[in-house]
């Protein structure tokens, strides 16, 4: 008797787990739609990197598409391919950025339309050009079938992508859209929590929100004290805009001075990425040259020429000419620099750099680590940059695939690949246009490349 009844409470116990089980089954499983636009490549996506239309299922069998599929998970890349009918549902010209926009993940997306390719990227995850360059390869020569076509695309994107895949596609394998790893992490938690909530838990990115959090706590102290340095300069200006021989050009300039400094202190107030430091630097320069514009006017001489700051502080103002200067063990370049940097180089003297402190002790700034590109950038900007930082320890990081992604280059972003981030990215890196297929080059990049 007693043995029957622990076998009949085991039994309903197992009842109560495959209940369990089956109900989150359904609940997690893709429901079956007459939708096939766009809409439903999307949620495909959201649960695997491959899908394909019902429509186009005889270019790209299941077998192979699961394959693909695995191929791509096993990597744990963001990568993300979609093979479709060319009918009206998907536009060549805007499919490509639909997708993106409907799935919201960072990442490479692949689009077979018809006999037709094209790819995009958001370019957390891979560069333009890079992207443009794989399209192109796997477009030339003889029209291939859809499976060697993605094959040769993947397996040439995969080790240049960044990033990592997104959570919502489980942990080990998929059938049918549903990852197994997930069902039964959720069988498990049914089992012990007496079919309690269900959760899904996003993978544990604590160690890189810590560091990002440590590189905007460094920057800031950098740019407290450039904005503390700008007020002072407000100061020391002492200009009134009532004063005798105040003119219109004078007080617009001052009024953008002043416009400049509460936007700096705005935006670092709301400052959680170290990328977005470079609007505070950018209003601080657009600040300096305003003031410097406003000292000529007062002075009688001529508006000076819009020029980068100087390159050893910023807080020196803009730069008056240009100068020959090798740092340490690094190779000569010209830099934008002050008067009195300037005179200090042609004396053979040592400029008066910007020093911040790090773990060794005060550094000049583009020797103390990767967090400062965003901060130097918004003074610089992207284009002359790279090239003045040439040799130093900041300018070999920024040129890593590694800093763009954690630090966007100094040029913006804050996603990295497999990041959600919604209908929030660049939509000329999702261009539609040329879906051609084999021979000649008919798409890349997301900026302005397509089908």
């Amino acid at each position: 008797m007693r043995t029957r009844l622990i076998s009949i409470r085991w039994g309903s116990l197992l009842s109560g787990v495959l209940l369990a089980l089956g109900a989150t089954a359904l609940a997690a499983a893709p429901q079956a739609s007459a939708d096939t636009g766009v809409a439903a490549v999307a949620e495909a996506l959201k649960e695997g990197p491959v899908y394909v239309d019902p429509r186009a299922a005889a270019q790209l069998p299941q077998a192979e598409a699961d394959a693909l599929a695995e191929k791509i998970k096993d990597a744990g890349k963001p990568v993300f391919v979609a093979v479709l009918p060319a009918t009206a549902d998907f536009p060549q010209d805007k499919v490509l950025a639909a997708v993106r926009a409907e799935t919201g993940i960072t990442g490479l997306y692949a689009i077979r339309l018809g006999d037709g390719f094209s790819a995009g990227a958001d370019r957390a995850v891979m560069p333009a050009n890079a992207v443009r360059n794989l399209t192109e390869a796997v477009k030339t020569g003889a029209p291939v079938d859809a499976s060697t076509q993605l094959n040769n695309f993947v397996d040439q994107a995969l080790p240049q992508t960044r990033g990592g895949a997104p959570d919502s596609w489980g942990t080990t394998g998929a059938e049918d859209g549903v990852p197994v790893g997930g069902l039964i992490t959720l069988g498990a938690v049914a089992a012990v929590g007496g079919g309690g909530a269900y959760v899904l838990v996003r993978r544990n990115r604590r160690q890189k929100e810590e560091a990002r959090r440590e590189a905007v706590e460094r920057l800031g102290v950098v740019v407290d004290e450039d904005i503390t340095a700008f007020g002072e300069e407000l100061e020391r200006l002492d200009f009134h805009p009532g004063e005798p021989g105040a003119d219109d050009a004078m007080r617009a300039d001052y009024e953008r001075g002043l416009d400049s400094y509460e936007k700096a202190k705005r935006i670092m107030a709301s400052v959680e990425r170290p990328e977005e430091v470079t609007g505070v630097t950018q209003a601080l320069e657009d600040g300096r040259y305003a003031l410097a514009c406003l000292d000529a006017r007062r002075r009688g001489e001529p508006v000076p020429e819009r020029r980068a700051p100087c390159f050893f502080d910023p807080r020196h103002g803009p730069s008056t000419e240009d100068a020959t200067w090798a740092p340490a063990s690094g190779a000569a370049r010209t830099v934008p620099v002050c008067t009195a940097d300037a005179v200090r180089l042609r004396d053979g003297l040592d400029p008066a750099v910007r020093t911040v402190d790090t773990e060794r002790g005060p550094r000049p700034y583009y020797d103390a680590g990767p967090a400062y590109g965003p901060w130097a950038g918004g003074y610089f900007g992207g284009g002359i940059l790279p090239g003045l930082l040439m040799g130093t320890m900041l300018g070999s990081m920024m040129s890593t695939p590694a800093y763009a992604a954690d630090y966007g280059g100094g040029m913006g972003g804050g996603y990295d690949g497999g990041d959600f981030s919604g209908a929030d990215f660049n939509p000329s890196d999702f261009g539609g246009g040329d879906f051609g297929g084999g021979g000649g080059f008919g798409g890349g990049g997301f900026d302005g490349g397509g089908f």
